[in-house]
């Protein structure tokens, strides 16, 4: 390897494997910071954004959907596509997407524009999340991976924390539109920092494109993210035969991959133990981290009656704790990933159910502080960890493939939360927060549980071959 700074003339230079490196990093963090942003910060906006585009009633809620189901749709095809086309390229494109697309949210005269362009955002947003990640993965050495991405992804977690509050506050002291008018000089600089780094490729295949691959995992996806997002407003026979549907597009999907020359996604991937495992416990993580930022500040508001201001300022010290837990998360050794996610998740268990059953405000601050670093914890190596037990060439899939399975199990935390609320009163009443809570304690748990039978399956093997070993030896 090429040392990455010399000395020239008394002076450290930085060589341009360095360079491209922080380029990228400053690139990745400014997109995650946008796409976080984005995905939180209209909340408490609605009812303006309603009175000052004349729009009302349950079409206002599709401002938060389109983008949510456009990014969760679209993520796996866009990582794929990034190993096959060059990493760097995808990455400048999606930010310069997001950064038009904002231009237009931020200018929209009616409903369908503002969605339209939503839409939009999401493919940008997309193209940077898995894109972003499989870059830095290739243009960073393994020891340096995880740190790099847990900064990135630091980065994001203030502003997945703090979006309600920078959004409400943008709306009441200028505008709702000033939330996308700041993406729109972060996205231009995020695309000109990532078009000074290096370009990667997947150069172990043919850059052909699962074209009926694409097509088919798309569709499943954007049918599955509707029947998430909206199936609690349907009756059963609706949800169910939206769910049949989903079932014959994956099916379809899968005996696609298995006869593709070039699969978009190759299924040997679901054969690797650790990357499966994290994967499908990032999804649990995922969905407790939604209810988490959901539940709390509404209960601090509901139960507690706390002022909208005192709430915000109270819930600042676990969101912070949580933004605080991504660059803790790339300290992690791959090997260790599992069960560092294994005693996130039993703590996340733990701390949701003291959530429920605090007795005193500072009891349930403490609590919300511990759950905010484990989840943060949890959350952020997901997507640190996946990415180094696969091989580098195909990063992009695995990240797409991480990002797609954790945003749908995001959305069935959101429709979870709707599904608990106190129809009168807000999911902030007492009743409503605490069987949401309780019930994603249970669901913590029992991927807790199932992580413990894996770790033991997995050990017991490698035991029963070292106490052969110790027998063999002469005594």
């Amino acid at each position: 390897m090429l040392p990455l700074q010399r000395e020239e003339g008394g002076r450290a230079v930085v060589t341009p494997a360095l360079a491209a490196r922080r380029w990228a990093l400053l690139a990745m963090s400014v997109g995650v910071f946008c796409i976080q942003l984005d995905s939180f910060a209209l909340n408490l906006a609605l009812p303006q954004i309603g009175r000052d585009i004349h729009a009302g009633g349950d079409s206002l809620q599709w401002v938060i959907s389109a983008y949510l189901l456009s990014t969760g749709t679209l993520m796996l095809g866009a990582g794929r596509l990034g190993d096959l086309f060059g990493r760097r390229r995808l990455l400048v494109l999606g930010l310069a997407l997001f950064g038009t697309s904002s231009l237009v949210c931020a200018l929209a005269p009616t409903l369908p524009v503002l969605v339209g362009a939503r839409v939009a955002q999401g493919a940008g947003a997309a193209m940077i999340m898995p894109v972003g990640l499989s870059l830095l993965t290739n243009v960073y050495p393994s020891e340096l991976r995880g740190r790099a991405t847990g900064r990135a992804l630091g980065i994001g977690g203030i502003a997945t924390a703090c979006g309600p509050f920078i959004g409400g506050a943008l709306t009441e002291a200028v505008s709702w539109r000033a939330v996308f008018w700041l993406n729109v000089p972060l996205a231009v600089l995020g695309a000109v920092w990532a078009s000074r780094t290096a370009e990667s490729y997947d150069t172990s295949t043919h850059r052909s494109v699962d074209w009926g691959g694409l097509f088919t995992a798309t569709a499943a996806l954007a049918a599955l993210a509707f029947v998430v997002d909206r199936g609690r407003h349907w009756q059963w026979p609706v949800s169910l035969a939206g769910l049949v549907v989903v079932a014959a597009l994956l099916t379809w999907f899968v005996w696609q991959e298995r006869k593709a020359a070039s699969p978009l996604v190759e299924l040997t991937l679901f054969r690797n133990g650790p990357y499966v495992a994290l994967t499908l416990a990032g999804g649990v993580a995922n969905a407790a981290t939604v209810m988490f930022l959901f539940v709390v500040p509404l209960t601090l508001q509901g139960q507690w009656d706390l002022s909208v201001a005192l709430a915000g300022a109270a819930f600042l010290v676990p969101a912070l704790a949580m933004a605080l837990a991504g660059p803790l998360a790339g300290r992690v050794a791959p090997p260790a990933a599992v069960r560092v996610m294994t005693i996130c998740l039993g703590m996340g268990a733990a701390v949701l159910a003291c959530l429920a059953w605090a007795s005193s405000l500072v009891v349930y601050l403490i609590a919300a502080t511990v759950g905010g670093v484990v989840l943060g914890i949890a959350n952020s190596l997901t997507l640190i960890a996946t990415q180094g037990v696969i091989r580098p060439e195909r990063a992009g899939e695995a990240s797409g493939v991480t990002k797609t399975i954790i945003t749908v199990a995001a959305g069935l935390g959101v429709a979870l939360a709707g599904a608990v609320s106190d129809q009168n009163h807000g999911v902030g009443a007492e009743a409503a927060s605490d069987t949401a809570l309780q019930a994603t304690a249970l669901g913590c748990m029992a991927a807790c549980l199932i992580l413990v039978a894996w770790i033991g399956k997995r050990e017991r093997p490698r035991q029963n071959a070292c106490l052969a070993d110790q027998g063999a030896r002469p005594r």
